[in-house]
């Protein structure tokens, strides 16, 4: 019987963690809204939240004023994100300045250019078999042979050939319905 109480306690703590949510969790997301003037922000803030009380296992123990805990919670998980975003600020801020002063870089077309074509290889290899994709990887990001190519997969180097040619059609087509 002493294995079952447990079990026990845990149902009755998620049953009243999901009582504790779903009646304060319309509030604090309204709250939360009027804070931000976005109701995504305010739905993301409020889910963190409630994550964090839900990771926390005694959170819940003697709350005697549910919403000033929520609404303290709340605006210590606003200034968390404020701290990251500053540093993330902070660091593309840098990045932006080492671009400059590198001469050659890439402008930002360039680089969503360069995305866009990955992003359009991606999806063409996500159409061949995996020793295709394996082929076409080992040979254009890590420039090993044919010859080590086919060791590695136990083909041939005629069959290495072929899934390259294989990936790089797959890529054109790819290409051709972008444009």
């Amino acid at each position: 019987m002493s294995i079952k109480q447990p079990v026990l306690e845990e149902t009755r703590g998620t049953s009243q963690f999901g009582l504790f949510y779903s009646e304060h969790h319309g509030w604090l997301h309204n709250w939360l809204r009027r804070k931000l003037g976005c109701r995504h922000n305010a739905a993301d803030v409020a889910q963190d939240t409630f994550l964090r009380i839900l990771a926390s296992r005694d959170a819940l123990l003697g709350i005697r004023e549910p919403r000033a805990f929520l609404t303290t919670t709340a605006k210590h998980l606003l200034l968390d994100r404020a701290r990251r975003q500053t540093i993330e600020q902070a660091y593309l801020a840098e990045l932006a300045l080492a671009a400059e002063t590198i001469a050659g870089h890439p402008s930002p077309e360039e680089v969503l250019a360069a995305v866009q074509a990955l992003e359009q290889i991606g999806a063409a290899l996500q159409t061949v078999s995996a020793k295709a994709r394996e082929a076409f990887l080992m040979h254009y990001l890590d420039d090993q042979t044919h010859g080590s190519i086919a060791g590695h997969l136990g083909v041939s180097t005629r069959m290495v050939q072929k899934y390259l040619a294989q990936c790089l059609l797959q890529c054109c087509r790819v290409r051709d319905r972008h444009l």
